[in-house]
């Protein structure tokens, strides 16, 4: 293979005219892709639009599988090469939590005019995604160590000693396209804290708002060469995560690329966050107009495409037809339409496709029975908010995760029962409670299997800061920042003999 300086060299030559690269100006970004410490400016071949209308949003460089191995090669020398004292990296974090905030108009409408969040939920992720970096930065504590008990045995005579939390190398990180620009810090902010070097492979079809935040994070002062961030296909995905110079593989995305993950990646270490089913329970004394309010945002943000997202709802029969009405209310009064109006609630799907699919699995429910409250309604790529009744337990759209903006309402009459239902899943991730009993709160937090059990909201909340992930298939170990961390690094001890 070619001296990797010389393929950069080549690979970067452009011109000022060239309407891909102008493109990506406009956007205030500075390339394509970024491999080996440069910024990749052609061929801009891998095109990014705008699921809303189908047009154009941008141009970027699309990684191969021998640019995975030199994009692996170079970040796993400059960890040998390059030495990044632990203070240095958290204030490259604070600086760039600190851009970040201060950028927040521009890297929204990078967010928006990607993916499928209105302008209004792109704003929101801006602020998190500051937060995430903002917390990965005051985590440096828990790199930590302790002194090692030797006194506590009488083999341990004569030594003393203490471990530390050191890296474990580069790290493959993988991101999904609905939080195109968070789930990227999630990944990279803790990830560098920690001391490794990062190959970062987000969704292809949102590779900007990665592109956006890297390019923050050298101008905070992080070594050009300790991350790289390649927009590819699976093929190139598979080289990633397949790579025996891999020491990690942090990935957010669905259960079945989970598992292909897991083939190749054989015994190292895995952090995955794999989806929901999430169900919202309202007992007989819970409080339905609350639960309806929450359940209607937390099933339709950003049209449903939301691993927190609420598609269950078990409701006591008392309560039923009251909140199916409210439901039909409240999800009517929602604006779907252009992400760019502040005033638009629901924004399209990911892709046409993606509607087409949603579109199918409703239908198919509806051949066996549902009834559709509202909604069931697609126009492109846009699918509108729907809420169905008599959804039969062998639809699709019943056990499998939808990704899209459905919620089905079911009626039951004993909690035990319902809670079983509610746990008869693969899924684990969260689920939420309404009730105004502390002895039935408790007794759902301990029935149910999940990662996150919400009282007195719906499945729809996480903080950055706290261990998030599920049981069962919804991942393997957690992420939050403090967890990730831990993950991401591992103990080395020191053991010193008294000699003499």
């Amino acid at each position: 293979m070619s001296d990797h300086a010389t393929v950069c060299e080549c690979e970067t030559v452009s011109t000022a005219s060239d309407p891909a690269e102008e493109t990506l100006r406009a956007l205030g970004l500075r390339g394509g892709g970024y491999i080996a410490g440069e910024w990749v400016r052609g061929p801009l071949t891998l095109e990014v639009t705008d699921p809303e209308d189908g047009s154009l949003v941008a141009s970027v460089y699309q990684a191969s599988v021998d640019d995975v191995d030199r994009a692996v090669a170079d970040v796993q020398r400059s960890l040998r090469e390059e030495r990044w004292e632990l203070w240095e990296r958290r204030e490259v974090l604070e600086r760039a939590a600190d851009l970040v905030r201060e950028e927040g108009p521009r890297l929204a409408r990078i967010i928006s005019a990607e993916g499928s969040k209105t302008i209004t939920e792109a704003t929101r992720e801006v602020a998190r995604t500051a937060e995430t970096l903002r917390i990965s930065a005051h985590s440096a504590a828990l790199l930590e160590g302790s002194t090692l008990p030797f006194e506590d045995t009488a083999r341990g005579s004569g030594k003393f000693g203490y471990y530390r939390r050191v890296p474990l190398g580069v790290i493959a990180a993988i991101t999904p396209f609905n939080d195109p620009m968070n789930l990227v810090a999630h990944k990279v902010g803790p990830g560098l804290l920690a001391g490794n070097a990062i190959v970062l492979k987000p969704a292809a079809v949102t590779p900007l708002s990665a592109l956006a935040l890297h390019d923050i994070l050298l101008r905070a002062g992080m070594p050009p060469r300790r991350m790289a961030v390649l927009a590819a296909g699976r093929e190139a995905g598979s080289a990633l995560v397949s790579d025996p110079r891999i020491a990690a593989v942090s990935f957010t995305g669905g259960p079945t690329t989970g598992d292909a993950i897991a083939r190749l990646v054989g015994a190292r270490r895995i952090l995955m966050e794999l989806g929901g089913n999430n169900a919202v329970l309202v007992c007989e004394d819970g409080d339905v107009e609350a639960a309806a309010a929450g359940i209607v945002d937390g099933a339709f943000g950003v049209a449903g495409q939301n691993c927190l997202s609420v598609q269950r709802v078990f409701v006591h029969e008392s309560h039923y037809e009251r909140m199916l009405s409210l439901l039909a209310r409240d999800t009517e009064r929602l604006i779907v339409g252009s992400k760019k109006d502040p005033m638009t609630d629901v924004g399209p799907l990911i892709s046409e496709q993606e509607a087409r699919r949603v579109e199918t699995w409703v239908d198919e429910a509806v051949t066996g029975g549902a009834r559709v409250v509202v909604g069931g309604r697609r126009e492109g790529s846009f699918y509108w908010p729907t809420v169905l009744a008599d959804v039969p337990g062998t639809a699709r759209i019943y056990r499998d995760e939808v990704f899209g903006p459905v919620v089905f309402v079911e009626p039951f009459s004993d909690v035990d029962a319902a809670l079983e239902t509610i746990d008869d899943t693969e899924y684990g991730l969260q689920a939420g409670v309404f009730t105004a009993s502390l002895t039935t709160a408790m007794h759902a937090v301990d029935r149910l299997h999940m990662g996150s059990v919400l009282i007195n909201d719906t499945s729809d909340f996480r903080i950055d800061a706290m261990p998030f992930g599920g049981s069962k298939r919804s991942g393997v170990g957690r992420e939050g920042v403090a967890e990730a961390v831990r993950e991401m690094s591992e103990p080395k001890n020191v053991i010193l003999n008294r000699m003499g």
